[in-house]
């Protein structure tokens, strides 16, 4: 295990009493049960960043998927208007 440090945390007396509780439901002490609370806590936040990141992504996707319809619709209009002015010559 990584060498540990202390530090002291001031916590509301009801936060500390919940986190009593749960410690004595487990096999944890204090120090594990803060340890492991801070860990998936940071995992969390790491997972909302890289939610945010895809959504920003998907939204610029969105933006250049959209461009590129709307360039080969028109590209394909053009090209139909000349396809049935063609036909409508040869008529």
């Amino acid at each position: 295990m990584a060498q540990l440090k202390k530090i002291l945390v001031s916590l509301e007396e009801d936060l500390l009493e919940e986190v009593d509780e749960q410690v004595r439901k487990s096999s944890m002490n204090r120090s594990e049960f803060i340890r492991e609370a801070m860990k998936l806590y940071l995992d969390e936040r790491h997972k909302m960043e890289i939610r945010e990141k895809m959504k920003t992504g998907y939204e610029q996707m969105a933006a250049i998927n959209k461009d590129w319809a709307e360039l080969c619709l028109d590209s394909d209009n053009k090209v139909l208007d000349a396809y049935e002015t063609v036909l409508a010559e040869s008529e």
